[in-house]
């Protein structure tokens, strides 16, 4: 059974998930493996060192599959911002016809994409942010609710109340984002009022994530309590998965009056980049959600797909339908 909702329609795949971008993970092989399976993949366009880079990857990319993906662009602010204008261009000159953005004021980015008749989908972690890209004029909203592993905002509402009051609300179509694993997650996530799901944690456990095997055994092996919430007292709340690392971060945000440059040598990006190539699982700080407590195994993409299509199918018309007498 193929699920279709406005989420497969609009953007021409199979099944309503999709594989948002995630630094140092959304790269060719993942992504074309989800696209190849049904799915929506996106690389992640500042996981590549240059615009040039992404450009290459993009190919890379359209080597493996024939089938739609998009490229990831999360505005952040930063002391040195990296040329977000090149890598848009890089982006529509590759012909990428699909742009997941998320972050900081992303209206001149949207502009010039949907100029160019790239559709947007944006991120974002409140319903009144969601209105707001609505207004700016993305093409559909991917919802974070609190459990999600990377920024989940700092209003703490989990899905089970943001997804809901996120439809009751947004017009567009609109997928489900934080604590999605498994097929009881996307049919729950279309009961509440979403299109589709957006998975990160789930596909980095997965045979074609670009990652060591020791962080996907410690997926399989940590339960729904083992992450951290860092830089809470900053006000720029990030949810990684527990490590020594990441304790330590805890430890100094809470003994009080914390700056960034205190744990700054702790969470810089390139040291959880070197964790994730050598195995070290302690070696820096790593994005993982709630969602570790529903994951058993490291599946193939087509493998995880496949089942939780097939399951999904199996709750809707068996269990729910024999829910209704």
């Amino acid at each position: 059974m193929a699920i279709k909702t406005r989420f497969t329609e609009l953007f021409g795949v199979e099944h309503p998930i999709a594989q948002g971008g995630m630094q140092w993970v959304g790269k060719a092989e993942l992504v074309a493996a989800v696209a190849n399976a049904g799915a929506l993949g996106f690389l992640t366009a500042l996981t590549q060192p240059t615009p040039e880079a992404l450009a290459k990857e993009i190919a890379r990319t359209r080597e493996m599959t024939d089938k739609p993906f998009g490229v990831n662009l999360t505005i952040l602010p930063a002391m040195t911002p990296p040329p977000y204008a090149e890598y848009r261009a890089a982006i529509i000159e590759s012909g990428i016809k699909i742009v997941e953005t998320a972050g900081y004021k992303p209206q001149e980015h949207v502009d010039d994409l949907k100029a160019h008749g790239v559709k947007v989908i944006h991120k974002c972690t409140a319903v009144r942010h969601a209105l707001s890209a609505e207004r700016m004029g993305v093409d559909a909203i991917s919802i974070d609710g609190f459990e999600c592993a990377g920024h989940p905002g700092e209003d703490d509402i989990p899905g089970l109340i943001l997804i809901p009051a996120a439809a009751d609300k947004v017009k567009i179509p609109m997928i489900a984002s934080g604590g999605f694993g498994d097929a009881r997650g996307l049919v729950a996530a279309l009961a509440l009022g979403a299109d589709g799901v957006n998975m990160g944690t789930r596909f980095c456990a997965t045979v074609e994530a670009p990652i060591h095997e020791n962080f996907k055994q410690a997926m399989v092996a940590n339960d729904e309590r083992a992450t951290d919430l860092i830089f809470r007292t900053l006000h720029n709340t990030a949810r990684v998965a527990r490590n020594a690392i990441s304790q330590q971060v805890v430890a100094i945000e809470r003994a009080g009056g914390a700056k960034f440059e205190d744990v700054a040598q702790l969470v810089k990006g390139a040291r959880g980049r070197e964790g994730l190539e050598s195995g070290d699982v302690d070696h820096g700080v790593w994005t993982a959600g709630m969602v570790q407590g529903l994951i058993h195994d490291v599946p193939t993409v087509k493998a995880l797909v496949d089942r939780i299509m097939s399951e999904a199918e199996a709750i809707i018309r068996q269990r729910l339908a024999g829910m209704v007498g």
